[in-house]
């Protein structure tokens, strides 16, 4: 059974960073890409960056030049470092694979506000 543990959101004033984590446990983790959505309220959840099994990256244009995803194959992790955080940045996360094909996880809330 896989399970997908998202950590690290917070409240953070505009201009400031967070680093997302997601632990991921019951799947061969190398095999896959992964990606981190995000869902704002009364919003479609979104792909807003996603890592490639080799490492290529992709982001949606809101986000580039301010995020970056990095993957750890031997520890099962992915990660979004978001700096310059906009308030239209706040939604719940949650990682999945490109192309989500793991039940989500209870993700985590970033909250972008002075």
């Amino acid at each position: 059974q896989v399970q997908l543990v998202e950590s690290g959101g917070g409240l953070v004033q505009p201009g400031g960073s967070l680093r997302l984590s997601c632990a991921a446990s019951g799947t061969i983790f190398s095999r896959f890409p992964w990606g981190w959505y995000r869902q704002a309220p009364g919003k479609q959840r979104e792909l807003v960056a996603s890592i490639t099994n080799d490492g290529r990256t992709n982001f949606v244009d809101s986000v580039k030049g301010r995020f970056t995803i990095s993957r750890d194959n031997a520890k099962n992790t992915v990660s979004l470092q978001m700096n310059s955080l906009k308030p239209e940045d706040t939604a719940v996360y949650y990682c999945n694979t490109d192309g989500p094909a793991f039940p989500w996880g209870q993700g985590t809330q970033v909250t972008v506000s002075s």
